[in-house]
């Protein structure tokens, strides 16, 4: 009698679903509930699925234990979250000079400023009175590479060691943008609950290295095994990408790398992700099975297949946990646990139950990961492979060379399929694919994943390998230089909305199946809405606002029905990132927004610190601005001086400079040369006033010009230096944004100016509470919050303040 194997129970789909469906409906509460309500209905979930499964009709039966599995999940998901949160950083805390002692527990990240690094707190103290914090933070300790005659240069800091510390903390707090990066959600993942910094000034008592631990081995490591690269291969780049591929440290890959890798669509492969860890966990399975089918006595104790499955699963964790068991290695793990169980029960389920049983038991340990870009992509793409079927086996008795075919023809069948599926995601999450993405990944997979690799796992024990590794990476990176420079490498479309991707992706999902070309080319029609969807814009005469939210600095967009035009482009948060790649260049490539002009109102880094970013993106843009002739800005792009008299009109609106006057000699200060703009369309106004202080506001006030606005951009960001009763009389805004930082060090805006602004009944908009700020001339006393459009319970709130908008 043949041997069946077990298939799976018509439950499965109903119960596996409703795990997935019940996460994902918890993940969209804006606010959480008490943690005893997530648990009653945790417990009502579990209960219901005992009686479901006690039903006699299966369809009812199928529908219950959905509903069941989808309230257990989401009471279970709730009541994690909840006492997360409980654990949270007390606000009274906030700011206050702390005593902390514990353990450096994270792989430190060193740049120009200083050093980063995650701090396991052991005890924590004010004065004497013990306090009680979250366990875990995120900690920077800034000195700089050349510090100052005052201020002692930073020690190296390695995991493992115990500190004792002066810091400042304060609760994870991001920038707030549609289309951005969700920075709080990601310290939630990563289970950090406040960040701050070390006090180590000459008024602060020294830090104190007091011992080095056992704790945090791994971490300790993958530090030496990270130094171990830097000091065995020269190019730093190239050392960086190696670090990357061995332990996981993605930050020391060299943003100008990033840029081509994004741009020829591998930058996947530069962190440890599923397809690494699987790779791996393959060929350690191989490996496993070749050594036990040696013994015939371990053969006949267990199945050499099972054996190389355990193996391959459990030297993929063990790879991943050495790499920093970041997310995506998780999900891998978990995935590979799962089907590794089928495996060894040998059950036989078909692709859609195998593929949302791994779905299902990533969800269940990490329902966060419902919220990152990474975990559809990768789900999706598996699906779409298993739903497109495997090609052709080679016949028996073909020789190597028509095998070597075939794997190749299968490698480009499944390498385009992905590239069709996966642009209508690709397009709604980051706003641009790759159309050099398929001979990128071509070359770029087999190569980093057979030949990069494992050179770099084997210089861990052999550092030789790791010049060969470089070699590897050096002829890698030329071939995706070369690509990067073709013309229209990338190709940027608005960001659809997310009926037109869904669309997009079934269109994708046709084509890519085995089905006769008749039916596939029904895929075409539905691709059309996500290739061919147009941000809406604002009609003739109309004009709309955003101020982004971009920490300590200015950065507005302004929008008329064909023209866009940024004023400032924000700050420079280090020597690898800025406002510009962080914030401004996502939004213009989700608005499909043409940059007709920059405006730099001034030449201080907190204005100018992303424009490079924008006018790489935007080559056609002009540039407007006070920069002196020879800021780097004014080499690199030759610009107008902003001067007051200054007019044009766009689309029925008109822009206006009010400032620097025209024959104005030249300022001591960058802010007494801001450009201030006003743009109108003879209903409603708003003023951009840069960083202009006291005197410029009572030149502006006696000059003459028309100042009235409906919506005021807070001049130096609420500085005490600036927004005078004169200035606030001759504008009268009914609405002022103020952009600055959460709790920045300059303490803007400050407390009488806000005062000042509440006293004329302006309602002032803060960017740590609002979040970006959106403003419509079609409705001109109204005022659009990013962090109260799109709330979420991980998301850092404030409480709400008098003066605040409606």
């Amino acid at each position: 009698m043949p041997r069946t194997t077990p298939r799976p129970s018509f439950l499965a789909a109903p119960l596996l679903l409703g795990l997935v469906l019940g996460a994902a409906a918890q993940l969209q509460q804006p606010q959480l509930w008490a943690a005893a309500a997530y648990a009653a209905a945790a417990a009502a979930g579990a209960a219901l699925l005992w009686a479901a499964l006690r039903l006699g009709r299966p369809q009812l039966r199928a529908i219950a234990v959905a509903c069941a599995c989808a309230l257990l999940s989401a009471g279970t998901t709730g009541w994690r979250a909840a006492a997360y949160v409980a654990q949270g950083l007390d606000p009274q805390l906030e700011g206050r000079d702390l005593v902390l002692t514990g353990v450096v527990s994270g792989l430190p990240q060193r740049n120009e400023a200083g050093v980063r690094f995650r701090f396991d707190v052991d005890a924590a103290r004010d004065g004497v009175e013990e306090l009680r914090l979250p366990r875990r933070v995120l900690l920077g300790w800034y000195g700089g590479a050349d510090p100052g005659p005052r201020e002692a240069p930073v020690p190296a800091v390695s995991p493992g060691e115990r500190w004792q510390w002066t810091v400042r903390l304060k609760a994870p707090h991001g920038h707030v943008n549609p289309h951005g990066f969700d920075y709080e959600l990601w310290l939630w993942e990563q289970g950090l609950q406040a960040t701050g910094y070390v006090r180590a000034g000459p008024r602060d008592p020294p830090p104190q290295r007091l011992a080095s631990t056992w704790r945090h081995p791994v971490e300790r490591a993958r530090a030496q095994v990270r130094d171990a690269i830097f000091a065995r291969v020269a190019d730093p780049r190239l050392a960086g990408v190696l670090a990357a591929l061995v332990v996981g440290d993605q930050r020391a890959i060299d943003r100008a790398d990033w840029d081509v890798f994004r741009a020829t669509g591998v930058a996947h492969l530069m962190s440890i992700s599923g397809l690494h860890v699987t790779m791996f966990a393959w060929a350690a399975a191989a490996v496993a099975g070749l050594l036990w089918r040696r013994s015939t006595r371990l053969c006949l104790a267990w199945p050499a297949q099972h054996a190389a499955l355990v193996a391959g699963i459990g030297c993929a964790a063990g790879y991943a946990l050495f790499s920093g068991w970041g997310v995506p290695a998780q999900r891998t793990v978990w995935m590979l646990a799962a089907v590794g169980v089928l495996r060894l029960g040998a059950r036989d389920w078909p692709w859609p139950w195998v593929w949302l049983l791994a779905c299902a038991t990533v969800v269940v340990a990490d329902p966060w990961a419902l919220t990152q870009a990474g975990f559809w992509l990768s789900f999706v793409a598996v699906g779409v492979l298993f739903a497109s079927g495997r090609p052709a086996a080679p016949e028996p008795g073909v020789h190597a060379g028509g095998r070597a075919v075939a794997a190749l023809r299968a490698l480009v069948r499944e390498q385009w399929i992905v590239t069709v599926a996966l642009t209508p995601l690709s397009l709604l999450l980051f706003g641009q694919v790759s159309l050099v993405g398929l001979p990128a990944n071509l070359l770029a997979i087999p190569w980093v994943t057979l030949v990069v690799t494992p050179l770099g796992l084997a210089g861990v024990p052999f550092p030789p390998a790791w010049d060969a590794a470089a070699a590897a990476i050096a002829l890698l990176a030329a071939w995706l230089q070369a690509l990067a420079e073709v013309p229209q490498a990338t190709w940027s479309a608005p960001a659809p909305p997310l009926w037109a991707a869904a669309a997009g992706l079934a269109g994708g999902l046709l084509l890519a199946m085995r089905l006769p070309a008749t039916l596939r080319l029904f895929g075409l029609p539905l691709l059309l809405p996500v290739l061919l969807w147009q941000a809406p814009r604002p009609p003739p005469g109309e004009f709309a606002l955003l101020a982004a939210d971009v920490g300590q600095g200015n950065a507005v967009l302004v929008r008329t029905a064909s023209h866009t035009l940024v004023y400032d482009a924000g700050p420079g948060y280090s020597r690898d990132t800025d406002a510009g790649q962080r914030v401004l260049v996502p939004l213009l490539r989700a608005g499909g927004d043409p940059v007709r002009l920059l405006v730099l109102s001034h030449g201080d880094s907190d204005h100018t610190g992303g424009a490079a970013a924008v006018l790489r993106m935007q080559p056609r843009a002009g540039l407007l601005s006070s920069l002196d002739a020879g800021h780097p800005l004014s080499l690199s792009r030759p610009g107008e001086r902003c001067a007051a008299g200054q007019r044009w009109t766009w689309d029925g609106v008109r822009f206006e400079v009010l400032h620097p006057p025209a024959d104005a000699a030249p300022a001591r200060k960058p802010n007494a040369a801001s450009c201030v703009l006003r743009v109108g369309n003879g209903r409603a106004h708003v003023l951009l006033a840069g960083d202009i202080e006291k005197a410029q506001e009572a030149w502006l006030a006696a000059a003459g010009a028309d100042l009235s606005a409906d919506l005021l951009l807070v001049p130096h960001h609420g500085s005490r230096t600036s927004s005078t009763g004169a200035l606030l009389d001759a504008v009268r805004p009914t609405l002022a944004v103020v952009q600055a930082g959460y709790r920045n060090r300059f303490g803007h805006p400050a407390a009488e100016v806000v005062q000042r602004y509440r006293e004329r009944g302006i309602a002032v908009a803060a960017s740590p509470r609002c979040g970006a700020a959106a403003w419509d001339s079609r409705a001109p006393r109204r005022l659009q919050c990013e962090r109260a459009r799109q709330p979420r319970y991980w998301r850092h709130t404030l409480p709400a303040g008098p003066g605040d908008p409606p």
